[in-house]
């Protein structure tokens, strides 16, 4: 049902069978003129037409229709290309853009990577000699410096730098027990156990509250007392105690006078302190004994003469020529002194005979 039989029924129908010669398709343009002309204006147009004259007006409207609806398709199919032209290159844009972030974020992220350093320490060997506290100091410098974070791999690391007794005795418990280290801090806590010195403690503190400079510069000293310092971890000394230690072992002297005019806190600070002022010392003794002429360059032309020096030298020659000469006149002197007596007494007893 169109348009026509939705205005007037009876007349539709009327109509439609007044133009039976039209097809449906025909018919069906007749309705859309309707809508877009008007049903009226159709009707009059229709009735005013002989019976050839619609058919070529319905063709034409539907050419129309035709060529419109190519126009809209040329137009859709423009644009749709169009359209998938610039979400390519969005597209591509896009993409170029997400791989110049991850080329950054990549970057950046290397940049940011905390790198290793790789420290070589040495190896301890468990003698006497060698001091477990310093070798614990290295082993923890190095294990930050490489990042090593497990705890296995840290164990690992300390037992490959072992040599000698202390290798043979933590390759001797690893295969008597596999997990006998179970942490870096199990690995130290044995180690110490067997081989630090038995009351180290004690003995690093007697040595400490005993311990004097000697013919050690300050910072040799300063280091003893360090290193005693770090041996005693059950009960430390206070820093005051520290101070006091410290200072009364140190040498007479400027250093030591210079530290007893101050209020010390700390050991460092005085450590600081005391090495600041032995290195003043030494400066200022350097630089009053490191006076040298000026030296000369030979230019090729004639040196001018020091009149002065060579007076000098002279005057000085006179001198030691005189004091040669009456060294030796003396020495004759008592030559004869001596030869006096003697020939006198020779003479009194009838050996030789002495004449005037």
């Amino acid at each position: 049902m169109n348009m026509l039989d939705e205005e007037d029924d009876q007349s539709f129908h009327a109509t439609r069978d007044g133009y039976s010669h039209l097809s449906d398709v025909e018919w069906d343009a007749v309705g859309r003129m309707g809508s877009t002309m008007g049903i009226h204006a159709v009707s009059v147009m229709l009735e005013a037409l002989n019976r050839d004259a619609p058919n070529a007006t319905i063709a034409k409207f539907i050419q129309n229709e035709l060529d419109a609806e190519r126009e809209k398709v040329a137009l859709l199919h423009q644009q749709g290309s169009q359209q998938a032209e610039l979400l390519r290159e969005q597209g591509a844009q896009q993409f170029e853009l997400l791989r110049q972030q991850q080329a950054a974020g990549g970057g950046s992220m290397h940049s940011r990577r905390p790198e290793t350093l790789k420290i070589d320490i040495s190896k301890y060997r468990g003698v006497e000699e060698d001091s477990l506290l310093r070798w614990f100091v290295e082993l923890d410098d190095a294990i930050r410096a490489r990042r090593i974070d497990d705890g296995d791999m840290q164990v690992a690391f300390a037992q490959s730098n072992l040599a000698g007794r202390a290798k043979t005795w933590a390759l001797g418990l690893k295969l008597h027990d596999p997990y006998a280290f179970g942490s870096l801090e199990v690995f130290k806590s044995r180690l110490r156990q067997t081989f630090e010195p038995p009351r180290a403690e004690f003995r690093a503190r007697t040595e400490l509250l005993k311990l004097i400079q000697g013919k050690r510069n300050v910072h040799a000293y300063a280091q003893h007392i360090r290193h005693l310092t770090g041996c005693i971890s059950s009960n430390p000394v206070d820093e005051h105690t520290l101070v006091s230690v410290f200072m009364q072992g140190l040498a007479d002297g400027p250093v030591k006078t210079h530290l007893f005019r101050l209020e010390l806190d700390s050991l460092e600070q005085a450590i600081s302190i005391a090495e600041q002022e032995d290195f003043s010392l030494i400066q200022a003794r350097a630089s009053s004994t490191s006076y040298r002429q000026p030296r000369r360059y030979d230019n090729g032309g004639p040196e001018p003469m020091e009149l002065c020096c060579v007076e000098a030298r002279r005057l000085a020659l006179q001198a030691t020529r005189s004091c040669r000469d009456a060294t030796d006149v003396k020495r004759q002197d008592t030559t004869l002194t001596s030869v006096v007596p003697l020939v006198q007494c020779l003479a009194t007893l009838g050996v030789v005979t002495v004449h005037s």
